[in-house]
């Protein structure tokens, strides 16, 4: 293959246009209580037990529930000089991010005592894993992925939208082979390709939380969990007073008139 013709392929490569992101609203299904303390940094659904890391200095948990009464197990209370982020459980392990204190926190499962855990390089946002490896997001449009030995880094993707870089990635969950993350400061989420880092899907969740619900500390939607028993996709927010199944809906697209078309 000539030189020439290699640049006008890369060319072509360079400028197609990016894959067309799925727009979807949601159908509350169900919604369950939670306590509206809860500062919902990483939520994650095993076996049969939700688990909550809740931020905040001098307020930073990690809780255990049984999912389907909402008894709470177990309760872990992180030193006051650290602020807790996301949480996942892989193995007989679970897993919880520090914010700026750059800490992996690592759990004995079975008790939730504290194992001991290795320092990040830099801050941790979400957390989540594919059954080998965790992820995790710094607040950047980057995504992680680490060894859950000892934290060393294996790669990181860089995560683009219509083929542009977005950032404030926060909690994260694995779902189906895709990566969802709630974007900071926003009522969405987004859907990702864990191969190439594209955003292959919106999620509108606008309104899901009445106006009427909001206290004062009523903060940002943040947290998703998948429960595989019943496949089912739980979402909330920072000191929301509930947790809500949700299903996807494709968003329909509002009828735009053709160009030229005479309207009535």
């Amino acid at each position: 293959m000539s030189t020439l013709l290699c640049t006008a392929l890369a060319l072509l490569l360079v400028t197609l246009p990016a894959a067309a992101v799925e727009q979807f609203d949601i159908e509350v299904l169900e919604r369950r209580p939670q306590p509206r303390d809860h500062f919902v940094q990483g939520l994650e659904i095993v076996d049969g037990k939700l688990y909550v890391s809740t931020g905040m200095y001098g307020e930073s948990r990690l809780l255990r529930y049984d999912f389907a009464s909402g008894r709470r197990l177990d309760t872990r209370h992180l030193n006051r000089t650290l602020f807790a982020e996301g949480v996942t459980v892989l193995q007989d392990t679970v897993y919880q991010l520090t914010w700026r204190n750059r800490l992996m926190l690592t759990y004995e499962r079975a008790t939730l005592e504290h194992r001991g855990g290795w320092p990040m390089p830099g801050e941790g946002w979400g957390l989540t894993n594919d059954g080998e490896q965790l992820i995790y997001s710094d607040g950047s449009d980057k995504l992680h992925f680490i060894s859950p030995k000892d934290g060393r880094r294996q790669k990181s993707i860089t995560v683009r939208e219509n083929g542009a870089p977005l950032r404030a990635l926060n909690e994260l969950e694995w779902i189906d082979g895709s990566i969802w993350a709630n974007v900071w400061g926003t009522e969405r989420i987004v859907i990702i390709d864990p191969a190439s880092g594209d955003v292959t899907a919106s999620v509108d969740l606008e309104g899901l939380l009445p106006a009427a619900e909001y206290r004062p500390g009523t903060d940002v939607l943040n947290g998703i969990a998948h429960n595989r028993d019943g496949d089912e996709t739980w979402v909330t927010g920072k000191r929301w007073p509930w947790l809500y199944r949700i299903r996807l809906v494709p968003k329909i697209a509002e009828n735009v008139p053709t160009p030229g078309a005479k309207s009535r």
